[in-house]
């Protein structure tokens, strides 16, 4: 029971999500950023196509 309140507790105090538009900067980006660039490339091409 006391395990219950505290996963709830926790539960209680995670973040709300909400949509942020962020800036994607290629001079900031490493190797696991252009990877993702690439898949989300290769993903809306497929989207498109479909």
């Amino acid at each position: 029971m006391d395990n219950h309140r505290e996963n709830q507790k926790k539960a209680n105090n995670l973040p709300i999500a909400k949509n942020e538009d962020v800036e994607f900067a290629m001079d900031d980006a490493d190797q696991a950023d252009l990877d993702a660039l690439a898949r989300a490339e290769a993903a809306d091409a497929r989207q498109e196509n479909s």
